[in-house]
């Protein structure tokens, strides 16, 4: 039977057949999609390797048992293997915690990754400072790569960004096609949960799913998880799903979004998200325009919603001279009166900030 045969090389190629394209919203993620499609497509032959990057629970490991499963369905004679780095690390402390291994072991180690046609390797930046494991992924890496067996690697930062990995891998995984996954957008958000609602069976009014949409808004895990979560606790006490009864059981949830509770570093998140950058980049040192002027209109909001000092809203956005906030908060005020864009963007902020 075709079904079971797949099945059973899907489980050997220790892959989830829930993770495929038909289920992944592709939103503003169109860039990342298409790419591992294309790599899907025709294996070892277009991108090799492709390297995916993006922050947790955004589909990185989505795309990548995507990209397996569909080349599993497509060639009856293709071998996919998906590990993720801490299952591999394992392996390698394994081999060398038996004192004297077996060469034998070492070789069918090595000939178990180099036997594939596809290999997938999730979180690749855990490898950080693993010298043997390292060496381990050099070696399969090179011999993949001639033999034109496509390697597809996920990590949570791009290959330069990443720290206590050697030069020559770093290389290695910049010699393909580097594509980012992004925080999904309003329209992505609200795309997941639809879909998410209809699998589930349950036909959930609009004003509710809006609401979760505007509440959760840095990863695509927690969306989903909320939704799951009203669904669940509306089944346990027979109640209809309003937004009050959403609003309610997502509370702790979204604490921050209760009065009162606006701080700075929930700020710093909602505009890292809007701006598509992280938190830690607005706190960084970093000059370029790309991180100053969200770092500015850090520094203004904090002051229009907070009653913190500039000390203290300097220290939340790692400044330690409160000058720069108030010449931050100074320019981006001088800039609504004058910018139309500045402006807009503003009242956005602050709307996402505080939807009440």
């Amino acid at each position: 039977d075709e079904d079971l045969v797949l099945e059973k090389r899907i489980h050997e190629a220790h892959l989830d057949s829930k993770y495929t394209f038909d289920s992944f919203v592709v939103g503003n993620n169109a860039a990342a999609q298409v790419t591992s499609l294309a790599v899907a497509d025709s294996p070892g032959e277009v991108y090799n390797p492709l390297f995916i990057y993006g922050g947790v629970g955004l589909g990185k490991t989505h795309l990548l048992q995507s990209i397996g499963n569909y080349i599993l369905k497509q060639d009856k004679k293709a071998k996919v293997l998906y590990t993720d780095t801490e299952s591999f690390t394992n392996e390698v402390i394994d081999l060398l915690r038996k004192k004297k291994t077996n060469q034998e072991e070492i070789i069918e180690f090595r000939k178990k990754y180099r036997s594939v046609d596809v290999l997938l390797i999730d979180d690749i930046q855990f490898i950080s400072g693993r010298d043997r494991t390292q060496e381990e992924i050099f070696n399969i890496f090179n011999d993949l790569f001639m033999k034109h067996k496509q390697i597809v690697l996920t990590s949570d930062k791009k290959p330069k960004d990443m720290e206590g990995i050697a030069e020559r891998l770093i290389s290695r995984f910049e010699q393909g096609l580097t594509v980012d996954i992004q925080n999904p957008d309003y329209e992505t958000r609200m795309a997941i949960l639809k879909k998410k609602a209809e699998t589930s069976g349950y036909n959930i009014d609009e004003g509710v799913l809006q609401y979760i949409a505007n509440h959760f808004v840095s990863n695509v895990r927690e969306l989903e998880g909320s939704l799951t979560r009203v669904i669940t606790f509306s089944k346990i006490s027979h109640s209809p799903i309003t937004v009050d009864f959403a609003s309610g059981v997502l509370q702790e949830l979204v604490a921050p979004n209760q009065e009162n509770a606006i701080t700075c570093e929930y700020i710093i998140n909602i505009v890292a998200d809007h701006f598509q950058i992280s938190p830690t980049d607005i706190c960084s040192k970093k000059k370029s325009r790309e991180f100053a002027y969200p770092r500015q209109i850090c520094m203004y909001l904090c002051r229009v919603f907070t009653d913190e000092k500039l000390e203290t809203i300097g220290a939340a956005l790692k400044k330690t001279n409160h000058a720069t906030v108030s010449y931050g908060y100074d320019k981006i005020k001088s800039e609504i009166e004058t910018d139309s864009k500045t402006r807009d963007l503003i009242d956005v902020l602050k709307k996402k900030i505080n939807p009440n």
